[in-house]
């Protein structure tokens, strides 16, 4: 087995526990709250660093509309639940999205552009959705969501240039 297909089946087991960003945990009044959740939650680490590999494996085009859909329907979900929309099983989805996105990686699964973007706009919007709930009474919704959106746009940045370097240094040994 390669050692990314490994790597990625690891992170994937490793991570398939309950969702660790369950409302009401930690702050969420400020611009640096908001940045700070994502790098807090093995959950949202996980799975925005995901996305960034994925999107690298996938070539240029993903590169671009992974991150933009991942960050869209992260701020629809958000928005959402600051509307006071219920959504059930958003744990749910926010768990699975860990191995499902890992499991891709691993095993360079490649599907239709629209099914990669659908699929991470769908896991960002539970993740987007558990951010928007988290608001205390009071909280700065915008600053709160532009902490949040840097924050995710930077993990997604740092995962697609880790797979552009895991796979430069693959290219190199083949060679």
């Amino acid at each position: 087995m390669n050692p990314l297909r490994f790597t990625s089946i690891l992170v994937a087991m490793l991570a398939a526990s309950p969702a660790l960003a369950h409302t009401g945990i930690g702050s969420s009044a400020s611009f640096f709250d908001g940045v700070a959740h994502p790098f807090t939650g093995a959950d949202h680490l996980l799975a925005m660093i995901a996305v960034g590999l994925w999107a690298r494996l996938l070539g240029p085009r993903a590169l671009a509309l992974l991150p933009i859909s991942f960050l869209a329907a992260m701020l629809a979900g958000a928005l959402a639940a600051m509307t006071g929309l219920a959504l059930p099983l958003v744990e749910t989805g926010i768990l699975i999205s860990i191995p499902v996105l890992w499991a891709a990686i691993a095993f360079r699964i490649k599907p239709p552009m629209a099914i990669a973007s659908a699929l991470c706009a769908a896991f960002a919007f539970a993740h987007g959705f558990v951010h928007g709930a988290e608001l205390r009474e009071g909280a700065s919704p915008i600053l709160y969501s532009v902490g949040f959106l840097s924050a995710t746009g930077l993990l997604i940045f740092c995962g697609a240039r880790v797979a552009l370097w895991v796979l430069s240094r693959t290219e190199a040994a083949k060679r």
